[in-house]
This record gives structure tokens, C-alpha cells and sequence, in this order.
């Protein structure tokens, strides 16, 4: 009997040791498993998934040990845990050794986009496997030609059908992507390219933002480019691209610089309706190109937008106010605005009103009776005058010091006739 005893009891020591052991084999391959998955991180080219279904992404990118880590999976639903075979073992040291040779290649052999893509398109096409996501923005920093732009958009077309059939993946690349593959478009002067990244459902898996918008309305901007701003914003609205304040400052300035307050108006209404807080700049500009206009109704209704939004008058909207005033004559109600201004600014900003003074004196009044019709110019611009001269004269009565004469306001002859 005692015999017996003793027999049972070395069988239990064994049974735990080699469960021990089972224990710590599996904890070390979801391990490697993990730090495997964990190297495909830069453009979302492994799903973000529990640790065994970490495992089992890096099982399909492979390409050879998907049998093994499904079995694998379905034993952990199961709450159990299968030991892995020693052929399954060794090809995923192969797989990491494979990935680590294509991440330390040599910078000659990838120091062109052609070459660059070339490494690419024989990870997906022949290996049928997700290259390091280190050579795809190596690829999308290193365009400057629209050439190398139709070579990245072809390799992000393979890409995405590779994440469809291999890896199960529906989404497409995040929106930090896409912004810098429309920034590349714009380096490289590919603007059409960086138009298709604009596409919500395109077949490159780009995922568009406002953001991609921006890089196409900045070089818009840079370029005064009228139509391919009405075109990105024709974009952003087919594809439901949210607004952002950001957007409204690139769109007013350059419809500032183009003299088209049609546009600026049309965009300025879709912010305001869209919900979209428009920064002071941006209010500063619009009702500055109203008051520049002389067109008072469209001045009061955006002063009404930015009043809900806003308390206090920048300088550029407070003198636009002062501005309306003067064409509805009356030049007290524009000086009690430029007293507020004078009295809420700091000391250092103060000298700025002199200098607003002096271009309401000598310069808006040339721009403003520009469209006035022929015949009412020069009864406008003498009213204008006596308006103007009542502001200036009212001014150091209410404190406001400024140091402004009317000489300098005498209207050319071309501008009268």
C-alpha cells in the first residue's frame, strides 16, 4: 500500500513540472508572437486585435503558418492552449528574420523612389506579404516628380488589395497617410493625384480629411489659383469632408487677394451654417472686403454672425463697423466704436488705431467710391469726405489721441470721372 502511495505522488510531481513548462512555452511564443505584430505598426497594415488575434495577423502576413495559429486561436476560445509544432516554430523565426533582412538593406539599393517601389511591389506581388511600413513613407518623402506619384499611387492600389484578399482588412490607411501623400502631391506637382486622395471610397485605401484639403487650398493660395480652390472645395463637400476655422482663413484670404467677395460670401454662409466657429482673422477679412466694397447690408449681417460668436471687436472688425457707419452717415456712432477699441487695447497696440485712422482717411474712401456708379461719384465722395473729417473731429473729445489731417484725402481725378 505504502508502495502505491509513493508511485501516485511522483506521477503528480511529474504532471505539474510539465505543466509548468507547458505554461511557460506558450507565454514565450505569444510573446514572440506579439513583438512580431508589433513591427507592422506604421500604417495600420495588422489589425489592433486581443493578443491571439495579434498572433494570428502576423500568421497571415507570412503567408505560410495561417493553419497553425487558427488552430491556435480556436484552442484559446476554447480556454485551452495547444503546443505549437517545431515547423510552426521555425517559420516564424523565418518570417522575423525575413522582415529584419528587409528593413537593414542597404540605403543604396533603396536611395530611389523607383528602387523604393521596386522592394515594395516584390513584398506584395510575389511574396504576397506586407513590406515594412518604414519603405512606404521612405517612398512618399522621396516624391518630387509626378512620375514617382503615379509609382506611389500604384503601389497603395497593390497595398489595399492586399489588406482586402490576405489580410481581411476593410479600412482603409489612416488620415495621417493620406495628408502626406496629398502634401507629396502638391511637392511634386501632381494636383490631379492629390484631387483622387480627396475620394472618400477610392481604390488606393487612402482615408481623406479636411487636413488633405488644406495642403491642395495653401498651394490654391500660393499660386491665386481661383478655380482649383472652387474645385477642392467642390471635393470636400461631394465627399462630406468636415469644415474646420482653418479652412475658412486660406478660402477668405485668397478670395481677398482675387477681389471675389461673390465666393467669399458663398463660403462664409456654408461655415456659418455648418455650425463652424470662425476665428476673429477670418471675420476681420470678410467684413473688411464688405466695408471695401461699401456693401453695408452684407457688413451688418456678418457683424450679427460674428456677435454671437464673439464679444469683443479685433481691430480689423471694430474699424469695418466704423467703416459701415460712415456710409450710413453717421460718423459719431463710428467714433463711439473706435473708442471702445481705443480703450480696451494695451498701450503697445494703441499706435496700431493711428495707422487704421490714417488708411480709413486716405485709402478706403479711393476704394470705395470705385463702385459707385459714374454719375453719383463725386456727390459720394464728397459726402464721404465731411463724414470722415466729422469722425476725425469728434475723436479727442471722447480721448481717443490720433494725429490724423484730412490733406492727405484728395480723390484722383481717374477715380471721380
Amino acid at each position: 500500500m505504502y508502495e502505491k502511495m509513493q508511485a501516485i505522488g511522483a506521477t503528480l510531481l511529474k504532471s505539474r513540472r510539465f505543466a509548468r513548462v507547458l505554461q511557460n512555452s506558450s507565454a514565450s511564443l505569444l510573446n514572440s508572437a506579439e513583438r512580431i505584430n508589433s513591427s507592422e505598426n506604421g500604417c495600420e497594415l495588422s489589425c489592433s486585435l486581443p493578443l491571439p488575434r495579434r498572433f494570428h495577423s502576423a500568421a497571415i502576413l507570412s503567408g505560410n503558418i495561417y493553419r497553425d495559429s487558427f488552430e491556435m486561436e480556436l484552442n484559446y476560445q476554447n480556454n485551452t492552449m495547444g503546443i505549437p509544432s517545431l515547423s510552426m516554430l521555425m517559420r516564424i523565426r523565418s518570417f522575423s528574420s525575413e522582415a529584419t533582412a528587409v528593413e537593414n538593406d542597404s540605403p543604396e539599393s533603396v536611395e530611389t523612389v523607383k528602387g523604393i517601389y521596386e522592394k515594395m511591389l516584390n513584398c506584395v506581388a510575389d511574396k504576397r506579404t506586407a513590406p515594412p511600413n518604414a519603405l512606404l513613407w521612405s517612398l512618399i518623402a522621396k516624391c518630387s516628380t509626378n512620375e514617382d506619384i503615379e509609382l506611389l499611387f500604384n503601389i497603395l492600389q497593390k497595398l489595399r488589395i492586399l489588406r482586402l484578399s490576405n489580410l481581411r482588412i476593410p479600412e482603409g490607411f489612416n488620415s495621417a497617410l493620406c495628408r502626406e501623400v496629398t502634401k507629396a502631391c502638391v511637392r511634386a506637382g501632381a494636383i490631379d493625384f492629390g484631387k483622387k486622395a480627396l475620394w472618400k471610397n477610392n481604390l488606393f485605401g487612402l482615408t481623406p480629411d479636411i487636413g488633405s484639403a488644406h495642403h491642395l487650398l495653401l498651394h490654391a493660395k500660393q499660386h491665386n489659383d481661383v478655380n482649383l480652390m472652387v474645385e477642392v472645395m467642390k471635393l470636400v463637400k461631394k465627399n462630406e469632408l468636415p469644415l474646420q476655422p482653418g479652412t475658412a482663413d486660406i478660402l477668405f484670404s485668397i478670395c481677398y487677394s482675387a477681389d471675389r467677395f461673390d465666393l467669399i460670401s458663398k463660403y462664409g454662409k456654408r461655415f456659418v451654417k455648418s455650425g463652424v466657429s470662425l476665428r476673429q482673422t477670418s471675420f476681420g477679412l470678410w467684413m473688411e472686403f464688405a466695408a471695401r466694397n461699401g456693401d453695408v447690408e452684407s457688413l451688418w449681417k456678418i457683424e450679427k454672425w460674428r456677435s454671437e460668436s464673439m464679444k469683443q471687436h479685433s481691430l480689423s472688425t471694430g474699424f469695418s463697423c466704423a467703416k459701415g457707419f460712415i456710409l450710413e452717415k453717421k460718423p459719431e456712432s463710428a467714433a463711439a466704436i473706435i473708442q471702445v477699441l481705443y480703450q480696451t487695447l494695451s498701450d503697445a497696440r494703441k499706435p496700431n488705431i493711428v495707422v487704421e485712422l490714417q488708411k480709413l482717411v486716405s485709402e478706403w474712401p479711393l476704394e470705395v467710391i470705385k463702385d459707385q456708379s459714374k454719375e453719383n461719384r463725386k456727390a459720394f465722395a464728397a459726402a464721404l469726405q465731411n463724414d470722415i473729417s466729422a469722425l476725425i473731429k469728434a475723436l479727442p473729445s471722447l480721448g481717443v489721441e490720433a494725429n490724423v489731417t484730412m490733406e492727405e484725402f484728395t480723390p484722383k481725378e481717374e477715380v471721380l470721372s
